[in-house]
């Protein structure tokens, strides 16, 4: 069985911690998002960085959350064996952790979005964490998917 845990911004300094990772309690009617932290009980998050843990561990162990940027090492096959490297951010639709942004000759044309980048279900990559390296997230990286372009 999955772990099931969230992180968010805290709205407030905290010092050297800029997010916290554990249950949460979210009121999506008055947008209110709250972390449970240990010693502190549960701290108020910012609405848009909340984020659900994939169930998945990038290549050093580091847990995938909703709204992290990757950089991915895909093989596939155009009559010759292609290995190819983009980043991706990494979302969730229609109850499946996506990829999405994805700047990439085969996911480009796979299946495209409205700005022209490929979106997948991380499934459709077959997962192996070797292949996956977490360089950022969507709330202080963007600049890394623009780079990828």
């Amino acid at each position: 069985m999955r772990e099931i845990k969230f992180r968010g911004k805290p709205i407030e300094d905290y010092g050297d911690v800029k997010w916290f990772y554990g249950n949460a309690v979210i009121n999506y009617d008055d947008k209110l998002a709250y972390i449970e932290a240990d010693r502190q009980g549960y701290v108020p998050v910012e609405w848009e960085s909340i984020g659900q843990y994939s169930g998945l561990k990038d290549k050093n162990g580091r847990e995938i959350y909703e709204g992290d940027i990757i950089h991915c090492v895909h093989w596939f096959f155009d009559g010759n064996e292609v290995e190819e490297h983009f980043t991706a951010s990494v979302g969730f639709r229609d109850g499946s952790f996506t990829l999405e942004n994805i700047n990439s000759r085969y996911y480009s044309d796979y299946t495209g979005e409205d700005n022209g980048k490929g979106i997948c279900w991380i499934g459709d990559i077959n997962y192996c964490e070797e292949d996956y390296e977490v360089i950022g997230n969507i709330y202080e990286d963007p600049e890394l998917l623009e780079a990828a372009e």
